[in-house]
């Protein structure tokens, strides 16, 4: 006979089971506790489960419900070492007994199948079936774009836990030890997801005042760190967070020789830029949300006095700043930003629209923030184009800057652009997003050698790096004038105090070692080489890949042809797609002759050096090094 339950809901204020059910036909509803001290009750009453034993082969089956669970794994449980004579026979008595307790309508609950025994339960009967369902719904909630119900459904699947599950009976077998450490493992990561959407929804303080416990039990949990941090600083418990990151860092280094990964880091930068709304001067009531300026920004002058005269027209169209990665785009955006602030009195704001890891958050998220931070009031639907309606009207008429950081595409500015008027969108981006057909467009090129130069002295001392200028050349050349890779290789070497620049120069000239040596604190060039790579079509790896066995960066079509076993025009399109994503550059020759004989002999295309690095070890595999 087939079991049917229907669930009766009985308003908002349950925090995960319904008051009521109806039951099987005839029966009062049984509910299974097993996320504590394992219990059952029906229609509230609790019922006598037996002896040790026989309560131990509850719980075995509970590490399963609703799957067959062989008389030799109950057996295992209740008689690991040695087993007596009558050991079936009394499993069965057992098992004879929980019946007549669960099931008195004989409705089949507890049957014995080809596979074992099998306990039918549902989500409404037994709290670790209601965890996993509340859980999905949050997961599901969550990619649909809607952060606060989410957050509900993972907090009410956590409210379910009165202590460690079968806190009572693990010690007796090691399938119940085993199925306790998975669930302490589901929870750690159901209380994750719930603090990353508590924090979306804006409200960080029931985070803060929970995390503690949960770190207490799991300190080297990055994901549960980034998490503490966040809601430490924006809570504005900022000693407290900066003490968090930095004992987990300790931890890690310690105990596994791990630096913090990206989530941990992005959080420890946020704290450190102590990036939280604040008013411009000048008496102006708008919200400014944007990274502190770098006190040794260097060189870019034109392309910032470009870009400052595109975004002081009115009713302009997006402003496009494109590079590849570690360029400085988001240093001289956010200088930019900071310069026009005094125009924009209704709000300058900047957010990223790609995780550290290069994963693109969801629209509604950065939306979500943005709304947030400029005093939106407006409720935003979780449909994308009536939030997109929403919030374009809310900034009709609003003079706001929108600093819209590491765009992947053109598809993920859709719901984000301000309509016509005095709002503004600078937006930077790795690839030159071709369907953005209206923007205006800066590419930022690498620093020059006297730039890269001058930053490296602000660095390391002006005095240090005169007394050795040869390799302070050679270090800069290294870098490929990249300035996240300069502020890497300088700030390890303000730390190596004692080593001469030669040597570490000759470090950097080594392909092998290169990518390790450009790491210092939270500036790591391979992991944001990593992130980018990440984010690259397939195609576009592919033919990275090919190219990293050419001995040098510089290469000419024919070169390049060889390398991907393609012909002369199919390299070219190859070649495209990797300018179009701001991989690589376009060519050098103004003539576009390239496929024409010993004219293409002249087109010079030039990989970034630390990027074609990278591609070598991708292309040999999972570990290597160049």
């Amino acid at each position: 006979m087939t079991d049917t339950f229907t669930e009766i809901r009985t308003g908002e204020a349950d925090p995960g089971f319904p008051r009521e059910h109806a039951g099987e036909a005839g029966a009062a509803p049984l509910r299974i506790d097993l996320l504590g001290p394992l219990r059952a009750s029906r229609d509230g009453l609790p019922l006598p489960l037996g002896p040790l034993k026989q309560r131990l082969v509850l719980a075995v089956l509970l590490t399963r419900p609703n799957t067959p669970v062989s008389m030799e794994e109950l057996t295992d449980a209740l008689w690991p070492d040695d087993p007596p004579r009558t050991a079936r026979k009394n499993l069965q008595v057992y098992v004879s007994n929980l019946r007549r307790v669960l099931d008195p309508g004989d409705l089949g609950r507890l049957r014995h199948g080809p596979g074992g025994y099998v306990l039918h339960l549902t989500a409404d009967e037994c709290d670790s079936l209601r965890f996993d369902e509340l859980a999905r719904h949050g997961d599901a909630e969550l990619r649909a774009g809607a952060p606060n119900r989410a957050a509900l459904h993972y907090r009410r699947a956590l409210d379910l836990w009165r202590h460690a599950p079968f806190s009572d009976l693990a010690a007796r077998a090691d399938v119940l030890r085993a199925a306790v450490d998975r669930q302490h493992t589901r929870r750690l990561a159901v209380y994750e997801a719930w603090a990353e959407a508590q924090l979306e929804t804006g409200e960080p303080a029931p985070v803060a005042d929970t995390v503690d416990e949960m770190v207490s039990r799991h300190p080297l949990r990055e994901r549960l760190r980034a998490a503490q941090v966040t809601a430490l600083h924006r809570v504005g418990r900022r000693t407290e967070a900066l003490a968090a990151y930095d004992d987990c860092r300790q931890q890690l280094s310690r105990e596994l020789g791990l630096e913090p990964g990206a989530a941990l880091q992005s959080a420890y930068r946020c704290l450190l830029e102590n990036a939280a709304p604040s008013r411009p001067r000048g008496g102006h009531t708008g919200s400014r949300l944007l990274p502190p300026d770098l006190a040794d920004f260097t060189g870019r002058s034109r392309e910032r006095d470009a870009l400052s005269a595109q975004l002081g027209c009115e009713g302009g169209p997006p402003v496009l700043l494109t590079g590849p990665a570690g360029i400085g785009k988001t240093a001289l955006a956010v200088q930019v930003a900071h310069r026009l602030a005094a125009r924009y009195p209704d709000g300058v704001v900047a957010t990223r629209l790609c995780a550290e890891d290069g994963s693109i958050r969801p629209w509604s998220s950065v939306l979500a923030e943005l709304a947030r931070s400029l005093g939106c009031a407006e409720r935003l639907p979780p449909d994308r184009e009536e939030a997109a309606t929403v919030w374009r009207s809310w900034l009709s008429g609003r003079r706001v800057l929108l600093l819209l950081d590491d765009v992947p595409d053109a598809a993920a500015l859709g719901p984000l652009l301000p309509p016509s008027g005095p709002t503004a969108a600078l937006v930077t981006s790795r690839s030159r997003l071709p369907c953005l057909e209206s923007a205006h467009r800066t590419e930022l090129p690498p620093l020059s050698a006297d730039e890269a130069l001058h930053l490296l002295g602000r660095i390391i001392g002006r005095t240090r790096l005169a007394a050795e200028y040869g390799a302070a050349e050679r270090i800069v050349a290294a870098t490929g004038f990249l300035p996240l890779a300069l502020r890497a290789g300088g700030n390890r070497l303000s730390v190596l105090r004692h080593m001469p620049l030669g040597q570490y120069a000759d470090r950097l000239e080594h392909p092998s070692e290169a990518l390790d040596e450009l790491s210092s604190g939270g500036l790591g060039v391979r992991a944001r080489l990593a992130g980018a790579w990440a984010r690259l079509p397939g195609p576009a790896r592919v033919t990275l890949r090919a190219l990293a066995t050419l001995p040098d960066p510089a290469f000419s079509l024919p070169a390049a042809a060889r390398a991907l076993g393609l012909d002369g025009r199919e390299t070219q399109r190859a070649l495209e797609g990797l300018i179009d994503v701001g991989v690589l550059a376009p060519p050098s020759c103004p003539e576009v002759t390239a496929h024409r004989g010993a004219a293409s002999e002249s087109v010079r295309y030039e990989l970034p050096w630390l990027t074609l690095l990278f591609a070598r070890e991708q292309a040999a595999g999972p570990g290597a090094r160049c």
